[in-house]
Order: C-alpha cells, then structure tokens, then sequence
C-alpha cells in the first residue's frame, strides 16, 4: 500500500507524576489539552538540519502547516488510523501484521521523528509486534518516538481521536469519524520490550491513566 505523503521544505525510565490533562479551552467535545513529552519530541525533532518526520495519524491540515511551513519538516502522513478503520469495518484486522510489514517504502535509518499518537492502543498483539519493528528500523541514530498508552483496558468500543496541534505544548482532542475500537492496555515492561534498541527518555503519567512516552535511538 502507497503512503499519503506530503513533502514539506540517556535516561532509562523516568516517570514524572502529571495532573489531569488540563483544558486550556473547549469548543463542543473538542477539548484542548495539555502535553509534557510534545515540547521534548519537537527538541530533538528540531535539532536535525533538515528533519523527516512520520505521522501515524490522519491528514489534519493545521498539523501538516505546523510542521511543513513553521518547523521545516520534510513529512509523511503515514495514516495507521485509516488502516484500522478500513481493516475494522471489513472484519479482516489479522491482516494489519502483513499490512505493516509491507506498508512503509522508507529506508533503514531514515527518519528522525515518529509520532505514534494513541495507535498501538488499538493494535492485538502480533500487529503491535510487526509495527514497532519498522519504527525501530527506520529511526536514525538521534531520532525520537512519541506515543500515548493507555494504562487501563477498555472493554467499550471507544472511537479513533485526531490530534491536532494547537501549539507546541497543546493538542485538540477530536473524535475520528471511524468506527473506533476496543483499546488494550501496555505495560511499561510490554513498551519497553517491543521498542528493543529504543531508550525511553522521558515518561509522563497523567491522572487520566494515559502514559506519554519518548524513546529515542542512540
């Protein structure tokens, strides 16, 4: 499957206890909430000449302006979200492990920021083995990864969320048309194991039980 795309221009665990994502404002269910591992993902992100960055989650234009026009990425939309919805929709989610290990045209060690969102919370087992595998081999030396875990099994069908960047310590959290999922928690151990040769630079558990992790390639 061919990649959207669009070309624009160590610490072991550390766990900082968080509050409850805080609203900085809300229009509707579109609340805006606060981020502590974005700013730290945008550091190292930034500090490559020329930084390529793949995006996991959907097209959302103010986050493709974000990080074509401000920061000068050459980025990949890279839409894990859509794969699910389709997969989901056509009861054929144990193809994803096979979909993943195809899906990325991008050389070994060639890009240097990963945003994973909320993704691997979706994913059975085996699909989550297969990804996290080309995570690994396409990050270089120095590149950094950020995904959100929850900590706590959700039994109810839960729908997909866009992330769009708002600034860089906020994103709007709005719902994805999809028909969503049922989201598996992962332990910090399950993390730290199927990222093997990534260091996890920086942990933040916020009160709302979801985990975000930066984990970075030496």
């Amino acid at each position: 499957m061919l990649s959207d795309i669009l070309k624009w221009g160590g610490k072991r665990l550390e766990q900082t206890q968080a509050g409850t994502p805080r609203s900085v404002s809300a229009s509707g269910d579109e609340p805006v909430v606060g981020s502590k591992a974005f700013p730290k993902f945008l550091t190292a992100l930034t500090s490559q000449p020329s930084p390529v960055l793949l995006d996991f989650g959907p097209v959302i234009g103010t986050n493709v302006e974000f990080f074509g026009e401000r920061l000068g990425c050459k980025l990949f939309i890279e839409d894990i979200v859509s794969d699910l919805d389709r997969h989901t929709r056509a009861g054929t989610l144990d193809a994803l492990p096979g979909v993943f290990d195809t899906r990325f045209r991008h050389a070994d060690a060639s890009v240097d920021g990963i945003l994973c969102w909320d993704v691997f919370d979706f994913l059975d087992k085996a699909s989550t083995q297969v990804l996290a595998r080309q995570v690994i081999r396409m990050l270089r030396p120095g590149g950094a990864v950020m995904g959100l875990f929850c900590t706590q099994a959700k039994t109810e069908h839960l729908p997909f969320t866009k992330y769009e960047i708002v600034d860089d310590n906020n994103f709007r959290h709005r719902q994805h048309p999809g028909v969503g999922g049922v989201k598996r928690a992962l332990q910090n151990r399950d993390i730290i194991r199927m990222f093997e040769g990534l260091v996890v630079s920086d942990s933040f558990l916020l009160k709302s039980n979801i985990r975000e992790m930066l984990l970075r390639r030496r």
